[in-house]
């Protein structure tokens, strides 16, 4: 089986990959599990640290026909379609986040068209498609009514889905990701940035800005959670999103100020110290017409998991990327 992750760079995209290879296997289109055999991961720069020989990394411009007629073909039996331009990023810059977000996801799926081979499809898409006056529990048929250029962006993007698997283009699953907390390294472009940031910062003794309100409420998973949903989404047999193609993930709901509370239980109010409230209204507004929970019935019900609560996720943190850090550095 030849599987494809665009954004295989990434932060999401280099674990899911790594995730795979361990796996080693991924149910096909008749459900049947199937030996990965190459995994290409393309982005706009190198993934390095593959030694496997199962993987063939390729650099490229996503938004390029050529480009994506390269790593695309009859062989290609699955794709991961994380690449994207995050939230902050697309709505300072209008054209790049089309280009990327959108137009390259049409070329993606044009070229499967093109081939006729109906691939899987998973794409990876996010809370910020929602917005506005909000229901108290958001479900996966509540209207989309995103206010920021990103959100509008992975909307168009879960109808386009929507539609190529409709007509058979595709064999298209989506999943709506909550904010991933906690990532590792450096703060992006995100304008949930701060939601790793106020956790992973202090941890490692570093200060760090607050840019929103504390009562400001958010949906989160953590990495560990995000890549087990994302392989199994794949799996899932094709009748499972045949009446809705996108499905919410389980998620933990807390606010910002629960969030320092956490920290400050798990590693010291010496940690929580490190901390600077500083407003950021743009930010503030992107992120708070997001919700900040929603029904959990249906991805139940399709076996997702989702996080215990919040401490259950900084700990995995601790355990996944900051004991593996330390190590490192001791070497």
């Amino acid at each position: 089986m030849k599987v494809l992750i665009t954004g295989g760079a990434g932060f999401l995209g280099r674990r899911l990959a790594s995730k795979l290879l361990q796996r080693g296997v991924l149910r096909n289109a008749a459900g049947v599990e199937e030996s990965i055999d190459r995994l290409v991961l393309f982005d706009a720069i190198q993934a390095d640290g593959f030694t496997d020989p199962r993987v063939c990394v390729v650099t490229g411009d996503i938004a390029d026909p050529q480009a994506i007629n390269d790593v695309v073909d009859a062989d290609t039996a699955s794709i991961f379609h994380l690449a994207a331009v995050v939230s902050s990023q697309a709505e300072a810059d209008f054209d790049l986040g089309m280009r990327v977000n959108i137009d390259a996801m049409r070329l993606l799926f044009e070229r499967c068209r093109q081939l006729g081979h109906c691939p899987k499809v998973l794409f990876a898409s996010s809370v910020a498609v929602y917005g506005g006056q909000l229901p108290e529990l958001v479900r996966d048929d509540t209207a989309l009514n995103p206010k920021s250029s990103y959100g509008i962006q992975k909307a168009i993007g879960e109808l386009l889905l929507s539609d190529y698997s409709r007509k058979g283009f595709i064999d298209g699953r989506g999943v709506r990701l909550p904010t991933i907390s906690v990532r590792p390294g450096k703060p992006n472009k995100a304008a949930s940035s701060f939601a790793s940031g106020i956790i992973r910062e202090p941890l490692s003794n570093e200060a760090t800005v607050c840019p929103v309100m504390e009562d400001t409420r958010l949906w989160l998973l953590s990495p560990r959670q995000a890549i087990e949903c994302l392989v199994w989404a794949h799996d899932l047999p094709t009748e499972a999103f045949a009446q809705n193609p996108i499905v919410n993930l389980p998620g933990v709901s807390v606010t910002v100020g629960e969030m320092v509370d956490t920290l400050g239980r798990v590693a010291g109010q010496q940690a929580v110290h490190k901390i600077r409230p500083e407003s950021d209204a743009a930010v503030q507004r992107i992120v708070g017409s997001w919700p900040g929970r929603w029904d959990m019935t249906r991805a139940h019900r399709l076996g997702f998991k989702g996080d215990a609560d919040f401490e259950g996720i900084v700990r995995a943190y601790m355990a996944d990327d900051l004991a593996l850090r330390g190590r490192s550095a001791a070497q």
